[in-house]
């Protein structure tokens, strides 16, 4: 398992609050708070933007994706809408959570609430190149539910 420096800034909402951690030995993501002053309530198909009061500093060749916790969909239908989202490592904003409760009941976000994860991913950049045929492949263009259910 490789590792790398990821530099991470606590803005003023986010005083006293944990760092970013992993959860076990073997956790892909860090587990990211909520640095919110006062209780927020999403109710059923609310959207709203939670900050983590971070910003942080990205190695060039990788980002960041932000993603639900499991254990919170499950459980309370918290999901993000954007997901997973992407940090790129030239953002040096704070680190916001796009989250949606598509549960049935009201989900109360609270200071410090662990409310989603980063995982670190290395990046390749695509050069572009247009064709006039593709390689063939045994699927071809099957699409959508072409191998049944």
């Amino acid at each position: 398992m490789s590792r790398i420096i990821l530099k991470v800034k606590r803005l003023r909402n986010n005083i006293n609050l944990p760092l970013p951690s992993y959860q076990t030995n073997e956790s892909s993501g860090l587990d990211l708070r909520a640095a919110v002053e006062k209780e927020i309530v999403l109710h059923p198909g609310d959207i709203k933007l939670i900050p983590t009061g971070l910003s942080v500093s990205i190695p060039k060749g990788y980002e960041l994706q932000i993603r639900p916790r499991s254990g919170l969909a499950l459980k309370h239908g918290l999901g993000i809408v954007n997901s997973p989202g992407t940090v790129d490592s030239d953002y040096r904003g704070e680190i916001g959570i796009i989250a949606i409760n598509f549960g049935r009941e009201s989900f109360g976000i609270k200071r410090g609430d662990r409310i989603a994860q980063i995982v670190v991913n290395k990046i390749s950049h695509a050069v572009v190149q247009e064709v006039d045929l593709l390689d063939s492949t045994d699927r071809g263009d099957g699409g959508f539910g072409h191998s049944g259910t």
